[in-house]
């Protein structure tokens, strides 16, 4: 068994910088993870890839295609769906090693995961392969200051959890960019009136940093099965 987070969120929401600190940290912890980058239209980040979808398609090269006369969103989408018609690209990337633990750096356009099922056939096919993906959904904590938007973000998240039918984890991003004023409001309503719930992510802070991975890797069983393969392997040598 392999096992997946498929990285999601509003554009700004810091799924990059999350995916490049998870890294860091997983460094440090001695955990080697694989990065993959799903966003046909990114432009920079600074952690390495064992994929970029960017060498299969570009959003800029579809927008300058005359023939497809599409802008910015149509594009992405098309690569998207080009990208589902070409799988067999990201399979040879993955290759197949047991215990491989992926982060799938997602584009940010909220249509690709509640209007078509990309995404979600996506994850029919890492499922197919051995992959068990926990879907993590950012939300940036500035955004969620305000009422109206806590209630947007929230329902955005909800929509993920629905449409995916995979494990999942909210995480409230750039905790430490915040007030703590602020900070004890977001997490006061978070407690009364939790339709979503949500992590709070300091990437400031290892402990934040290990809860909410913590959480991650019980959604999907990442060390339970670790610990039964390591049983495995030690009454094995014993006989």
């Amino acid at each position: 068994m392999r096992y997946a987070q498929l990285v999601m969120g509003p554009a700004g929401s810091g799924k990059s910088t999350y995916c490049s600190n998870i890294v860091r940290h997983c460094e440090t912890i001695k955990r080697t993870v694989y990065v993959i980058n799903l966003d046909p239209a990114a432009e920079y980040f600074d952690y390495p890839v064992i994929a970029d979808i960017r060498e299969l398609i570009q959003v800029d090269d579809v927008m300058d295609d005359q023939d497809l006369h599409l802008g910015p969103n149509g594009g992405l989408i098309f690569c998207m769906e080009y990208f589902l018609n070409n799988l067999h690209w990201l399979e040879e990337k993955l290759g197949f090693v047991e215990d491989d633990y992926f982060l799938f750096d997602c584009p940010g356009q909220i249509e690709l995961y509640t209007h078509f099922p990309i995404m979600k056939n996506l994850i029919d096919h890492l499922q197919k392969w051995d992959i068990r993906p926990c879907g993590v959904y950012l939300v940036d904590s500035q955004f969620m200051i305000d009422a109206p938007k806590f209630i947007s973000g929230t329902m955005s998240a909800l929509s993920c959890m629905v449409n995916l039918e995979i494990p999942h984890v909210n995480i409230m991003s750039k905790m430490d960019l915040i007030g703590s004023s602020d900070k004890e409001n977001i997490e006061r309503c978070i407690e009364d009136y939790s339709l979503v719930k949500f992590i709070s992510l300091n990437f400031n802070s290892e402990d934040s940093v290990a809860a909410m991975l913590y959480q991650i890797d019980s959604a999907i069983q990442y060390d339970e099965d670790r610990d039964i393969t390591n049983q495995d392997f030690e009454d094995e040598n014993d006989q």
